[in-house]
């Protein structure tokens, strides 16, 4: 099947989305992950390898499978569960973006999930004004302190003030990060559709953020703020110019990639919840990914490992 006949299956998906799109394949492989370009009748997958111990590996189907409405995946299901035996995989996750339903195939609830099960979109079709007066009125209040500050934004073509920033970000918030290389690849293998820009004060790199433009979607990838320097406001005058450009390019939405489901307190992402929601938008839930396990006895080895690491 060539990459082809893949896009154009994706073109006509309603749910389609850039994990699922080959230019996310390319990038995979730049990481130096094994992947598949999967795809029957009415329905297509693209897959990808994840390794673990001892030669075993999971394989990922990202916001994915896509099939149309009504129609049947369990011919695909045959085709990734081939795929899963013959590399050794423990157990296949799937995380589409409407509900999944799989004949005889039994699926468990995925406990870990690369791609959150909640997020903020924003309907671009309106204007910037509505957009301003659809946000909390601390968010148009910090946008504006942020313009009054005589913070400056520029588009970056080298990662390492943006790095710089990210590593004092995860020291703050207790998160981890991913090698300085990976946001390089992603940057380069995504380009155009990639970008970084960054927030200035006096020359000095403050705010910083990733962003991802494909199709009618916008998103808000990866974000890094230097707190001293919180009283500028810099994070919230980035996302707008992101917003702004989002709709530059023809989207029709912008997704803030993940927030915490509503409800759920104590949640590790209260405080970027908190961050996002004041610039409005509309709460989306999806489905809880689900896993295929190709090997019960190993599933119950990994998800014991799992639980030892907390």
């Amino acid at each position: 099947m060539s990459e082809n006949e893949f896009l154009k299956f994706w073109q006509k998906n309603p749910h389609r989305n850039l994990w699922q799109h080959p230019l996310w394949q390319t990038f995979q492989q730049a990481l130096g992950r094994k992947t598949w370009m999967l795809m029957t009748e009415h329905t297509s997958a693209l897959v990808v390898r994840h390794p673990l111990p001892f030669g075993n590996c999971w394989l990922e189907i990202p916001h994915g499978p896509l099939f149309e409405k009504g129609k049947s995946v369990d011919k695909l299901m045959e085709e990734v569960v081939l795929v899963a035996k013959s590399e050794k995989a423990i157990f296949v996750r799937m995380s589409p973006l409407c509900e999944l339903v799989i004949g005889h195939w039994p699926l468990v609830i995925a406990k870990h999930d690369h791609h959150p099960q909640t997020t903020l979109v924003l309907d671009l079709s309106l204007s910037e004004e509505d957009l301003l007066k659809q946000m909390k009125p601390k968010g148009r209040y910090n946008i504006k302190v942020a313009e009054k500050s005589g913070v400056t934004i520029r588009e970056n073509q080298g990662v390492d003030p943006f790095y710089d920033l990210l590593k004092k970000t995860t020291g703050r918030d207790g998160f981890s990060a991913n090698p300085k290389s990976y946001y390089e690849k992603m940057l380069q293998v995504l380009h155009p559709n990639a970008q970084l820009l960054m927030m200035g004060k006096e020359g000095k790199a403050i705010a910083g953020g990733i962003f991802v433009y494909l199709d009618n979607v916008g998103t808000y990838y990866y974000g890094a703020s230097d707190h001293e320097y919180r009283n500028l406001m810099a994070p919230y005058l980035l996302q707008w110019e992101a917003i702004k450009e989002a709709k530059r390019r023809g989207c029709k939405t912008y997704d803030f990639l993940g927030i915490a489901p509503e409800g759920a307190e104590n949640h590790p992402w209260a405080g970027v919840t908190e961050f996002k929601k004041k610039f409005g938008g509309t709460v989306v839930d999806y489905p809880q990914a689900k896993e295929l396990v190709v090997r019960p006895i190993w599933y119950w080895i990994y998800k014991v490992y799992k639980r030892l690491r907390g």
